[in-house]
């Protein structure tokens, strides 16, 4: 039983190794590792994907580590990220299927609340990725544009 006023659950879980060194026994080199992920990346996985199957199938447990950039910043000298952000993107696909459930079901009350918060939480993204420089200044969200984006 877990304590009562913590919020771990208990001592158990994986941690990562302090030190931050390129293992021996790794196969691969670093141009391997960036055509890799190129290959990857054109089959049409994500990010995060890539680096799971990275870890899981070919043995590589840090990217970042191995090459000494992580796998975004090798998607985007390729060219092959997205012009939007993962993060934005899968907010705007929880608006759109909110929207298109609200369309059925008007009366679902919670439905709304969430609709009206993942909206706003997309503005406030976007008003940071704004700032940032990395997205366009002129990029505004709207919900018909949300949803042609996603087809």
């Amino acid at each position: 039983m877990s304590r009562m006023h913590s919020s771990a659950k208990g001592k158990s879980g994986s941690k990562k190794p302090l030190k931050k060194t390129k293992k021996e026994w790794l196969a691969y080199n670093p141009k391997e590792i960036e055509e890799l992920i190129t290959k990857l990346a054109n089959a049409g996985y994500s990010g995060s994907l890539i680096g799971l199957m990275l870890r899981d199938q070919y043995g590589i447990p840090s990217v970042k580590v191995a090459i000494g950039k992580s796998i975004n910043d090798v998607l985007k000298e390729k060219k092959l990220a997205g012009d939007l952000p993962r993060d934005l993107l899968n907010l705007i696909r929880k608006s759109v299927m909110l929207e298109k459930h609200l369309l059925e079901n008007k009366k679902d009350q919670c439905a709304k609340r969430g609709f009206q918060l993942s909206v706003s939480k997309i503005r406030r993204l976007v008003k940071y990725y704004k700032k940032k420089k990395i997205i366009s200044i002129d990029w505004h969200y709207s919900p018909a544009k949300a949803a042609l984006l996603l087809k």
